[in-house]
């Protein structure tokens, strides 16, 4: 369990969408869909959506104005065009990530971002085509769930760079696929396809290139149906569930809060009475 209740409300200072706004936000775009539907779309097309220093910040601000919103019930993340995102944008590297100083300075701002998505309350869904590489890919992994086309691909070609993945970043991907596998990419430094992601557990499902929009939209259509504060729970369990640490009886006794809620009452008065249920949140 966390110190907040993750079906509770964040704090005031979360709230004010304005708050920082700075030069990357043309670099992300926020579309507010049907059902509490929010997607995300990294805006750097010209750069297969590449990001930028100011586009990390920009990211992040978003996922956290979002975290906000009580009318949001699920977010997608994706890339403008044809590409998810290949991570950071190599070409500032000489200015920006000159030294092991100004290397430690910029991966701040991708561990916020990182952050920033992974503590949102509500259910993130990665939908990716095309590039999904490098930091790209770590974005990808720390969102909840990842659905993919057919012709995405994955890799983390770091060791070309002459560089290695820094702990935040490795840790994402270790944990997703487990040691050996980690490695595996690593060392190789090989672009994958979509099918490979699936086997080694990068990718929860691959779709045909044709059906990814209805795919994603289809799987947000289910979550946003379901109760929220359900949905920010089990989120909460899976992360404390990935410490290791043992739960307390304390933490065991608090996982049945739900059962406390007037979604749960409107839960199983519409299964008895054969409707679907409408779930405010409560």
């Amino acid at each position: 369990m966390t110190d907040r209740d993750p079906a509770a409300p964040p704090a005031p200072e979360a709230t004010d969408p304005s708050a920082g706004l700075g030069a990357g936000e043309h670099r992300v775009r926020v579309a507010h869909g049907a059902g509490g539907v929010a997607t995300v779309t990294i805006d750097r097309p010209e750069r297969m959506n590449a990001l930028d220093k100011p586009s990390w910040p920009a990211l992040a601000r978003a996922f956290r104005t979002l975290d906000a919103d009580e009318d949001v019930r699920c977010v997608v993340l994706t890339g403008a065009g044809k590409a998810f995102s290949p991570g950071a944008d190599v070409s500032e590297f000489e200015g920006e990530r000159g030294d092991p100083d100004q290397a430690a300075a910029y991966g701040r701002l991708m561990e916020e971002t990182y952050a920033a998505i992974a503590e949102c309350r509500h259910p993130v869904l990665a939908r990716i085509a095309g590039p999904c590489t490098g930091a790209g890919m770590v974005l990808a992994l720390t969102c909840d769930w990842r659905i993919a086309g057919q012709s995405a691909r994955f890799g983390a070609p770091v060791a070309r760079l002459g560089l290695a993945m820094p702990y935040p970043e490795f840790a994402a991907l270790h944990a997703a696929v487990g040691r050996a596998r980690a490695l595996e990419i690593v060392f190789e430094a090989r672009i994958f396809d979509a099918a490979e992601a699936e086997a080694k557990g990068l990718v929860n499902r691959v779709v045909p290139d044709r059906n990814l929009d209805a795919a994603i939209a289809e799987a947000a259509e289910r979550v946003a149906a379901g109760a929220p504060r359900v949905h920010r729970w089990h989120k909460a369990f899976a992360r404390r569930l990935g410490t290791g640490a043992p739960l307390t009886a304390e933490e065991v006794r608090e996982s049945y809060a739900s059962f406390g809620t007037e979604d749960y009452r409107e839960g199983f008065r519409a299964f008895l009475e054969k409707r679907p249920p409408v779930f405010r949140g409560r």
